[in-house]
């Protein structure tokens, strides 16, 4: 287990506890993490906290504020955010999956109509975001998970609104 930042685990205390890091964008790290109320695990997003410092944390903040207004079956929900000092966070669901990526460099090519599914959902998703005022700016295989064979889309970090 990656030992998270001791702020962090200050922020997060008695709602959340870090179990593992799950993986380091260019902007956050994403962790694992025990849902303490709800007997969940959950992912939480941590902007990096040289990066707040150095670039604001407008980007992030705006990423919050995009991902707690998009209710759809194929985006990836918002559970919680917050922060403390240099510290910011979001909570989302811990997909069981992959993201689409790292799907197709294991598994290969999909099949025509695994394909068209994956896109057809992916279409959904970002349609509605633009029916609510939300152009995604970084659709890549990257930020679309695949969890039981349905797509769900991520980041919205670099999202305009």
């Amino acid at each position: 287990m990656s030992d998270p930042q001791p702020q962090l685990q200050a922020t997060l205390t008695g709602r959340y506890r870090i179990e593992r890091e799950l993986g380091v964008g260019g902007m956050a790290t994403v962790y694992v993490a025990e849902d303490l109320k709800h007997h969940r695990q959950v992912a939480v997003k941590v902007v990096r906290p040289e990066l707040a410092a150095s670039l604001g944390a407008e980007r992030f903040l705006r990423e919050i504020d995009i991902a707690a207004k998009l209710n759809h079956p194929h985006i990836l929900p918002l559970y919680d955010s917050g922060g403390a000092g240099d510290v910011l966070f979001y909570v989302m669901p811990l997909v069981e999956g992959q993201s689409l990526r790292d799907r197709i460099a294991k598994t290969g090519a999909h099949t025509i109509d695994e394909a068209v599914r994956i896109i057809r959902e992916v279409a959904e998703a970002l349609a509605y975001s633009h029916q609510h005022g939300v152009v995604h700016r970084d659709i890549k295989p990257e930020n679309i998970l695949v969890s039981s064979g349905h797509a769900l889309v991520t980041d919205f970090g670099v999202a305009k609104a």
